[in-house]
């Protein structure tokens, strides 16, 4: 089509276009056809567009002789699906390379457990039936310690009293669970260091007496002697009875001296079958010797003649964890369960403990408490529950710090860990790098605690060697542990 052709019909009116028509028929059909031509290819590109952007009116195409086509509706545009994504992140575990796997199939652990973890993180590093719970001998005392923190608190003394009884010319000693009581002459030293003295309680007692109107002519004739602040059985049935006698353990009564030791002055001594008897004979000589003893309970209200104290519970603890004392273990045990009011017999320390536990904020299930030692084969804590407690100590947490305090250190001066048979030759290379409580009994070695790693990294740890086990397995425990302490960080579970 050129500028001509498109305008001659404007210029000729009507009549001109119908001649224009008439003249030019043939031109006109193909015209007429490229024209709907051109409109139908310009409506389908509007159309197209149309589709493409939003859904504006539809294109007027121009009429034909062949039926009108039905429209076809423009598609409502679906919206891609999301690509998903992780809701977190987890970083790559860093690849470590340290084994002791070797290690710890060494025929001298026999049943072996063990827990580390990465103080400062919290990262398990490695993990040999670490959330099984099982006996833990000595360790347990880290347990009755945490408690005692927890229930008595660091400042708490246990105070053995005398009063008047109630006939005259009585008194009445009254055991209040101080277990270090000492039947030495104030002056001399027993096994525990800075222990209160039958000696002053007498003579408080005396002097107390005679400056009493009421009884200062009457004779001091009669002793009763009052125990009952702890609850019978006296010795666990669980305990092997030669504990007794070659010196470990005493019978656990409110009343005693020296732990009731034959030698006071003796951590290993042997005990007697009657240690309420051996305190109370122990006063009646300090008073005269006409003094007969009985035994019975303080009258209610009576009045106080004098009293001794123990040391702090802090200095308690430390007494107990250097050497693994069981007398001020079970001691403090004891003292946990009639504070809280779970009761005073070896059947409340089950609930006393855990109780005592619990403000530490660490899952305590599975945990089975039978005596404050870990004498008996009974006690149940997984390695896991040690690692996790031994973090707080490690930051000294509230009053924790104190156990820190009184843990055996590899090689140092003093202690369970400073003995000629651990942390030789080899081993040697982790002393004074070594915090940890060491445990034995007859049907295991236990060792848990802290280690300063070599590459500065803290760990916490513990180690169960059970079952027909012998002396050996400290050796075995000890390699290990250096091992822990040499590998730090770089510790491999596998």
């Amino acid at each position: 089509m050129n500028d001509q052709d498109s305008t001659a019909p404007h210029r000729h009116g009507a009549a001109g276009i119908a001649g224009f028509l008439a003249r030019h028929r043939t031109a006109a059909w193909v015209t007429a056809a490229a024209i709907a031509f051109a409109l139908l290819g310009s409506g389908a590109v509007v159309a197209g567009a149309s589709t493409r952007t939003s859904a504006s009116a539809p294109v007027s195409l121009p009429a034909t002789d062949s039926a009108t086509p039905t429209s076809t509706p423009t598609p409502t545009p679906t919206a891609a699906p999301a690509r998903p994504i992780p809701g977190t992140v987890v970083p790559a575990s860093r690849l470590r390379t340290c084994s002791v796997a070797e290690l710890s199939t060494d025929s001298r652990l026999g049943s072996f457990q063990s827990q580390v973890v990465n103080a400062t993180t919290g990262e398990v590093l490695f993990d040999r039936g670490g959330a099984t719970p099982s006996r833990t001998a000595s360790v347990l005392k880290v347990l009755t310690s945490a408690a005692a923190l927890s229930v008595l608190g660091p400042d708490y003394r246990a105070t053995t009293t005398v009063v008047k009884g109630a006939e005259p010319g009585s008194l009445v000693l009254v055991g209040g669970g101080d277990l270090t009581l000492s039947r030495l002459p104030s002056g001399a030293e027993s096994t525990y260091t800075g222990a209160a003295h039958l000696d002053t309680l007498a003579v408080q007692a005396v002097a107390a007496w005679q400056a009493d109107p009421a009884t200062a002519n009457i004779p001091i004739t009669s002793l009763v002697l009052d125990s009952s602040l702890f609850g019978d059985p006296a010795w666990d049935p669980s305990w092997n009875r030669k504990e007794l006698t070659d010196g470990y353990m005493p019978e656990i009564t409110a009343l005693q001296v020296d732990g009731d030791r034959d030698n006071p002055k003796q951590s290993t001594s042997a005990r007697s079958s009657d240690p309420i008897g051996r305190a109370g004979q122990a006063f009646a000589d300090l008073l005269g010797s006409s003094v007969t003893v009985t035994r019975g309970t303080a009258p209610a209200g009576a009045t106080q003649l004098a009293s001794v104290q123990s040391q702090p519970v802090s200095t308690l603890i430390k007494q107990a964890l250097i050497v693994s004392d069981n007398t001020i273990a079970e001691m403090l045990a004891r003292l946990v369960a009639v504070k809280s009011g779970a009761g005073n017999t070896f059947s409340a320390l089950q609930t006393s403990t855990v109780a005592g536990l619990a403000t530490y904020g660490i899952e305590t299930t599975g945990i089975v408490i039978a005596d404050g030692s870990g004498l008996s084969d009974n006690n149940a804590v997984p390695p896991s529950y040690l690692t996790r407690l031994f973090i707080k100590i490690n930051a000294r947490e509230g009053n924790l710090g104190v156990i820190f305090d009184g843990l055996p250190v590899a090689g140092g001066k003093t202690g369970s860990l400073s003995y000629s048979d651990r942390f030789t030759g080899k081993n040697a290379d982790a002393d004074g790098s070594v915090f940890a409580k060491t445990g034995w009994i007859d049907t295991g070695y236990t060792l848990a605690g802290i280690i300063h790693a070599a590459d500065g990294t803290p760990l916490t740890f513990a180690v169960y060697a059970l079952g027909d086990v012998g002396d050996n397995a400290k050796q075995a425990i000890d390699t290990i542990t250096a091992a822990f302490y040499r590998c730090g960080n770089n510790l491999s579970n596998t």
